[in-house]
């Protein structure tokens, strides 16, 4: 099958496979897949390997495991407020144990006395003994089928179950051409790559864990070089443009200085003095900022914004979160005006109303603001800017390389190319930053300032919950707030996962009435996410229940308490970024991380956290504890948005695709030779999507 004609049936509907229809076609588009393509893009985010059922004796808690055995009698039902608790127990040569489900009554059917099953799932200590919570119930032969096998757990949205990408998957293989290899042959040899149609095949149903991890080093090496092109291209883009923009005197930047009540650090102020060189010099400044959650970077970032407004220049700032954009808004708002500087900001979100947004881009258009704070809103079309000279965005992994070139693009409206200015608060290792932030120049604050107070840490097994609650309490009694941190909302994982919404409700009959409990996950509207967000932070709710998405969220100095379940779940890095919600304000602050499992070696990469409060030192020690495999249930934080590859577990792959990607370049700067013709188109392709994706 020629190129051409393969292509044309990747980008078919996925309602061309058996079983899939209107209503199933909306499921999937839910999670991002619309083609065959996507569908085979969509990889497993984990891998159940299926062993041999263990006698009840010897079950071990924290762990997966497997139990063949009878029911001694019939499932009983009883209700607790809005739960539904089901509650059985087995029976073989060597004990008895407990079988516990939530909402799911319609089990009671299946689960009769005398009943033999294999029950698979995690046994977790009770003050009777092992029970068993929310196992997965299969029949003696199927079970026996899928002995010794790695079966796929993909990423699941509301509606769509592993069962059904599990079959659309299958079929999209069986029916679907072969792709034509794009990596030069040399490079794969020099590297060990699979090829790549073995490598889709693999990554989805390999035969063994050693198929799985050479799929899966080769789909990741894919997805580094296309981005390691990508970032080559802008920097290539960008070396040599000249400073349309010359700012060396910074007088507004001198008053607040003069007039804040604290000092810089010394960390802060040689950031500082980088960036008033750059704002200076003879060519643009393309600058990333690093530095711990609380290191000071947003003031920095303020000075720079007031030294652009003194020369009649506007800047813009893009936050990742509408909560985080309004917070900056407002925080800028109140230094003008306490400091007495005559600078106006103006906000620009998303779900602001017509006519809020209509007044906004008036006075950007019209330059009756000199700073604009906002999301994504701001890189849309209606939004003309008057001489942007200066384009911050903070938590650089939240946007990636393309959001930061349209933002740029914006700036020629005035014909001169903006200055850009990148935060993040994510702690990578300087070797990682110099390839994943290779078009930038790399400031580092490694320095926090002397008022904070450092976090108090523990790692706890899950028999601590319980003073971990009364810990909580007696906080909020003394008016502080807590966040309680799940690994996960889909109601699939609970096996493996406390879930979010029952977790609420769990906490809401262990604490007292009048302490408000709410929850929080990425599966909400915006608009309910933000609602949720400014209730925490004016203390209408006292402990926050949330996934992940908190951990670029709002600045609430009052909460005191984190609190994360199941932490070995979570890579090192979130972990910390995690940690760095609380720690904000003047009293002491807490973070408590719950080990599920209580195995020695997530205990060893939990103690990392216990003993140090400094992301580039958690960062640089995770990577040492890391070996190939160390992707099996645990993630980073999903930065740069990689849909297989990770920074963290796959640093030794990103070192040698960037190896790989210099030595391409130099050898073939444009990809236009016959070896790197399909590499090039598919670079090429890859841009464009991204930028119609931008442009939707």
């Amino acid at each position: 099958m020629s190129r051409r004609k393969a292509e044309k049936v990747m980008n078919q509907s996925i309602t061309t496979l058996k079983g899939i229809g209107e209503k199933t076609e909306k499921i999937f588009h839910k999670a991002g897949i619309e083609t065959i393509d996507d569908l085979l893009h969509y990889y497993p985010r984990s891998y159940v390997k299926f062993q041999a059922p263990v006698p009840i004796a010897n079950l071990e808690a924290g762990k997966i495991q497997a139990v063949c055995g009878m029911l001694t009698k019939d499932a009983t039902v009883k209700r607790v407020r809005n739960l539904q608790i089901i509650n059985a127990v087995i029976r073989d040569e060597t004990g008895i144990l407990q079988l516990t489900w939530f909402n799911m009554p319609y089990m009671r059917s299946t689960l009769k006395a005398g009943s033999r099953f294999v029950f698979r799932g995690k046994a977790v200590k009770h003050q009777a003994g092992l029970a068993m919570e929310q196992p997965i119930i299969y029949r003696l032969n199927h079970y026996e089928e899928q002995m010794d096998t790695l079966r796929p757990i993909y990423p699941l949205v509301n509606g769509l179950t592993n069962k059904l990408v599990t079959g659309a998957v299958k079929q999209a293989l069986e029916k679907y051409p072969m792709q034509k290899e794009y990596l030069p042959e040399p490079v794969r040899k020099e590297y060990r790559l699979a090829e790549y149609n073995f490598a889709v095949q693999n990554i989805h149903f390999p035969k063994s864990e050693e198929d799985l991890l050479y799929a899966r080093r080769r789909l990741v090496f894919d997805e580094f070089l296309v981005f390691i092109l990508t970032v080559r291209r802008m920097k290539d883009q960008q070396d040599g443009v000249r400073n349309g923009y010359v700012m060396k005197e910074c007088s507004s930047a001198s008053q607040l200085l003069e007039k804040l009540p604290y000092q810089l650090t010394n960390a802060q102020k040689k950031v500082w003095d980088e960036i008033r060189k750059d704002l200076a010099g003879e060519y643009l400044m393309n600058r990333l900022i690093q530095g711990d959650v609380g290191s000071g970077k947003t003031i920095i970032a303020v000075l720079a914004m007031l030294t652009v407004a003194d020369y009649g220049y506007q800047s813009a700032m893009m936050a990742p979160t509408e909560v985080l954009a309004r917070q900056h808004y407002e925080s800028v708002n109140e230094m003008m005006e306490k400091y007495g500087i005559a600078r106006k900001a103006v906000l620009l979100t998303g779900s602001m109303t017509a006519k809020e947004k209509k007044l906004a881009y008036t006075e950007i258009a019209e330059h009756r603001a000199d700073i604009v704070i906002g999301t994504h809103a701001l890189i849309q079309e209606k939004v003309v800017y008057d001489k942007l000279a200066l384009v911050i965005t903070d938590e650089q992994h939240r946007f990636g390389v393309h959001q930061r070139e349209v933002f740029s693009e914006k700036g020629l409206e005035s014909e001169k190319t903006p200055h850009v200015l990148v935060m993040s608060a994510t702690p990578i290792p300087r070797t990682l930053a110099i390839i994943l932030y290779g078009d930038l120049d790399i400031s580092i604050i490694d320095e926090l300032p002397a008022n904070r107070l450092p976090i108090k840490n523990c790692v706890v097994g899950t028999d601590y919950r319980d003073r971990a609650y009364r810990f909580i309490e007696n906080e909020i009694q003394a008016g502080r707030q807590a966040y309680v941190i799940c690994p996960m909302v889909e109601e699939s994982d609970m096996v493996e996962a406390e879930n979010v919404i029952e977790y609420t409700e769990k906490l809401r009959r262990v604490l007292p009435p009048a302490i408000r409990v709410e929850y929080l996950h990425g599966k909400m509207r915006p608009k309910e996410k933000n609602e949720v967000m400014e209730r925490f932070a004016a203390n209408e709710i006292q402990v926050l229940v949330s996934t992940t998405v908190v951990e670029v969220g709002v600045n609430v100095p009052n909460a005191t308490v984190m609190m994360v379940e199941n932490a070995e779940r979570f890579g090192l890095a979130q972990l910390h970024q995690l940690r760095g919600r609380v720690g904000r304000g003047e009293h002491q602050s807490y973070c408590i991380f719950v080990n599920g499992n209580g195995g020695e070696d997530t205990g060893r990469r939990l103690e990392i956290l216990n003993k140090s409060n400094d992301g580039f030192f958690i960062a640089s020690e995770d990577l040492k504890l890391r070996g190939p495999g160390d992707f099996f249930g645990i993630r980073q934080s999903g930065m740069m948005e990689f849909a297989i590859g990770d920074i963290f577990t796959d640093a030794n792959i990103l070192k040698e695709t960037a190896e790989a990607a210099e030595r391409i370049l130099k050898a073939d700067p444009d990809l236009e030779s016959e070896e790197n013709a399909e590499l090039g188109r598919r670079l090429r392709e890859y841009w464009t999507e991204s930028m119609d994706k931008l442009a939707l």
